[in-house]
Formats: structure tokens, sequence, C-alpha cells
């Protein structure tokens, strides 16, 4: 039996707790009665996954058997997340592969000739041939790369095609190919409770015209939870419910296959960063001494490409296929089992440390924008009901938050830091000046179709995915970020965690609540 996450509340006997901080971490003690939050220990993971592949393709939810929707003629596409998920990559093969190519074998057997596969892209940067390769395997790539395995554009107009609208008037504008297809297969990876569902294909195979009604400040603002999928607690997957509701209704047949991991996020030589602290062995606290001490004498180029390198050796929970509506039901449940623990109340102070990776740095580099995005727009919003903090607290996060960005993977990142943040931190203001000029700018469309650049509206997306955190809380601070990047986004700086607990003093008193979210590995607290 798994055992279940939990709250431990710091006393005398605690030991110095593990923090991440960036592309480092460190041993960390809290002040006596600090409540903290440890994920349930990993699932365990199918054995026997060709199996449970083959009974999720032959015995789907709510609809026929994926054999009987394929015949000889017909157009199928493929559609799969791309790199950003899951964190760290996987292993592989990567169970994205095995899915595809089950799917492949089906479709062969039955006739189909017609097949294309698609990346979900999004506005995110194109993946590159070998990190489609590592996804799709070696095989798939060799067969289909480059003419029927590509990268979705989300700003050729000839790929796109509106679909319609819903009775909220947003456009519904997904690839041309996907929503032409007599089936669309979407293979999707759910590392979190806002993947998937009903936000897979309006999203990853959407223009900039479709993502503009969920993404912006407004929706961001009105969600109570970006994690809880309901549409009463999340304006965003409200709005993608009503964007699959016009594909289900223009005859676009869609069938969504949901994978899920366990969170065993670390190989072994990182096996440390998965336990809790008081069960370390003296190899564990061995091994721990000795990354801690390479990792700090290590060159900077030379640690990102230790933690690059990371390979989380995940078991895969769930394999669920069929309706998407259904299949997402059964998704929610295993992402539940795996991350789920309850807290009781809310704390004057929350305290994360941030890791070296989020979905937008893979194979690059954790800028501050995204170091804001990590930290205020996925682990202030890892809860549901209501976040750990109260309303007008403090949020204390550890990272070095570098002044640096990747020149070809961020380049419109570069410009929204010197020139937007430097006029303005609000969000509604930045959306209302820049956003549309940032969105259509040529150099930043060509940027983001031929090279490996990410959207030119994507750091504004970033920047609202922490509107509602920056609405909820009274003060962010970061221990050891540098002062004045921290200070162009409106956050203050601090040497040490005494020192970030001084700076709080002034909104939450001298002897505050304080809650430490010890991850990853990923919980989703369920605060009552």
């Amino acid at each position: 039996m798994t055992r279940p996450g939990f709250v431990l509340e710091v006393d005398e006997r605690t030991p110095p707790l593990l923090v991440h901080e960036g592309e480092g971490f460190r041993l960390q003690r809290f002040p006596l009665g600090t409540r903290v939050v440890y994920p349930p220990d990993p699932l365990p993971g199918i054995r026997d996954l060709r199996g449970a592949i083959e009974q999720a393709l032959l015995h789907p939810l709510g609809s026929e058997p994926l054999p009987e929707l394929l015949r000889p003629g017909m157009r199928l596409t493929i559609a799969f997340d791309d790199i950003s998920l899951p964190l760290p990559p996987m292993r592989t093969p990567d169970i994205r592969q095995r899915v595809i190519e089950a799917v492949l074998g089906v479709a062969a057997r039955r006739g189909v000739e017609d097949v294309k596969l698609i990346v979900a892209n999004s506005l995110h940067r194109r993946m590159t041939p070998r990190e489609i390769e590592r996804t799709v395997g070696e095989r798939v790539f060799r067969s289909f790369f480059p003419r029927d395995l590509t990268n979705h554009d989300a700003e050729d107009p000839e790929a796109l095609v509106e679909v319609g609208r819903t009775e909220k008037g947003e456009v519904v504008e997904i690839n041309r190919r996907a929503a032409e297809s007599d089936l669309l297969v979407y293979v999707n990876i759910n590392l979190v409770a806002m993947d998937g569902g009903h936000k897979s294909v309006p999203v990853g195979l959407a223009s900039y015209r479709s993502l503009r009604h969920h993404h912006n400040v407004e929706t961001m603002l009105h969600s109570k939870s970006y994690m809880d999928p309901r549409p009463e607690a999340s304006a965003i997957h409200a709005s993608c419910m009503r964007m699959g509701k016009v594909l289900r209704d223009a005859g676009i047949r869609i069938f969504t296959i949901e994978t899920t991991l366990n969170n065993e996020t670390f190989p072994r030589e990182f096996g440390f960063l998965n336990k809790r602290e008081w069960e370390w062995s003296l190899a564990d606290q061995a091994m721990y001494l000795a990354a801690k001490k390479a990792n700090d004498a290590a060159p900077a180029r030379l640690r990102r490409e230790v933690f690059r390198r990371i390979e989380a050796p995940y078991g895969v929970t769930g394999i669920n296929a069929g309706d998407t509506d259904l299949v997402h039901a059964r998704t929610l449940e295993n992402l539940h089992r795996q991350q789920l623990v309850e807290v009781q109340g809310q704390s004057d102070v929350l305290v994360v440390g941030l890791p070296y990776i989020c979905p937008y740095n893979v194979n690059s580099i954790m800028n501050p924008i995204l170091v804001h995005c990590l930290g205020l727009g996925y682990f202030f919003n890892l809860y549901r009901g209501k976040p750990l903090v109260r309303p007008g607290g403090v949020m204390i996060l550890f990272h070095p938050v570098p002044w640096e960005f990747h020149q070809v993977h961020h380049p419109s990142y570069v410009d929204f830091f010197e020139e937007v943040l430097a006029e303005t931190t609000d969000p509604a203001t930045i959306e209302s000046k820049y956003e549309e000029r940032y969105a259509t700018d040529p150099w930043y469309v060509h940027l983001y179709r031929r090279s490996y650049a990410y959207h030119g509206v994507h750091p504004f997306y970033m920047w609202y995915w922490g509107a509602h955190a920056l609405d909820h809380l009274g003060d962010v601070i970061f221990v050891g970020g540098d002062p004045k990047a921290c200070a162009r986004m409106g956050y203050r700086a601090a040497t040490t965690f005494r020192d970030a607990l001084e700076m709080a003093s002034d909104r939450v008193g001298r002897d505050p609540s304080i809650t430490y979210f010890h991850c990853p590995p990923l919980a989703l607290a369920e605060v009552r």
C-alpha cells in the first residue's frame, strides 16, 4: 500500500529540510511549528504496458473500439503533447511512443494509408528533429519525418481553419489537417490536473486568435484554481469546454488517449530528492553531500547540462482512451490518487523551492519571467479549494532568478523584460498596451515559424499566469534572487530565509504561521 501524502509540523527533532533553488538545492531549517506538506509516495506503475494500451484501444470509454473507427481511404491524424511534458523528461521509450506505435499498428492492419502526425506545440517553440525522435521513437520518426510528422504552425494561414464560434463569441480556429480528418487521435501525458481534457485540442492545435479568449488577464483572475478543471472553478477550462463543444458540433471526431505517471521524479543518483529527510539512509546522506559539493563547485554551464540530462524513471499509472470527458474523469482520479494531500486551513506565509525546470525551458534557460510563471502561476496554484496562503499573505520562494535568457528560444522574452516590465508590471495594463504588438510583430512570427522561438505573445501569457497570485498575495520575496531582476518584476530579494521572514513581518507580523510546500515530487493541496 503506497503511503499517502501528509502534513508534518516541525519540532525540535525535525532535521533540516531539502529545498530546491533552481540548478541547486540546500538543507534549510524551518521555525518550530512550520507545516510541511509532503507528496504521497509513488504509486506502482503498470507492469504490462503493451497489454494496458491494447485494452484501452479495444475497450475505450464511451466510444467504439479504435479498429472500428478506422477504414481504408480515410484521413487519420495523430496529435501528441510537445516537449513541455513531462518534467523532467521520462526515460525512453516515452509512453507517447508506445501509444503512437500501437495506434499506427491498428491503422496499418485496417488499411489506413493517409496518416499524419502533428506535434501539438501551440504557441510554444517548435521541437527539434532530435527532440521529436526522442518522443516518438526511431521507427516512427524514420517512417514519417519530415513530410508526415510536423510541428503545428499557429501562424500559417493555409494550415488553419476557423471551425466556428462559441455561444460567447470565442473563435475556434485549429490546425486544418486535424479539423478535416475523419479521425483525430490525441495522445496526451497528464502531469497535473490543468493538462488534458478539452484543453488538448483547443490549445495544442490552436492559433493566437483562439488562444487569446482564455489566455488573458480576465480569465486568469476569474479562475479560483487553475488546477481544478471544473468550469465553476476555472474560467480557462470553461472556455476550453465551450470550444470542445464547437468542435464536436462541427463533426470533428476526437479519440482521446490520456496517460498518467507516478511521481518517481528523480533517478537513482538523485534518489534522495524523492525521499523524506528523516528517512535518508547513510548512503542518501553521502549522496546528498557529494552532489551538493559537486554542484556548487561546477561552472554554471556544466551544472545546467547535468540537470538537463536528468531522465525521470516514472511509472505509468493509467492509460485511458475514448470520449474526452469520460477519459479525463479517469485521468483526474489517477492524478488525485497520486498527488492529493489534505491540508487544514491557510497560512500567513507560503514557502516553496523552485526547481531547475518548467514546461518552457526544457533544454533551455529558466529566465526571470519563467521563474515568475513557475512560482506564481504553477506552484501557487497547486491546490484545490483555496490557496495554501491566506489573502494578503506572503510567498517566499527559493531561486537565484538570474538575469539570463536563451536568445534563440526566448527572443520576445528579452524585449518584454527590458521594455514592458521596465514601464509596468500590472497585467491588465500590459495586456491592453503591448500584447497585440508583440503577438503580430513580423520578426517574432518569423522566428516562431522558421527558428525555434516561442511565439511573440508567449511571455505575456507567462506573466498572466501569475495574475491570480498577484491579486491574492501581499508580498513576494525571493531568497537568493538577483535583486535587480526581482525588482524589475516588482518583487523583493533576500539573502537568507531569516532575512525573508524579517522582510515579511511588516505584512504578517513576527510570529506568522508558515507552510512549506515540499515539492517536487508534485503534490496537490486539498485546502479545507
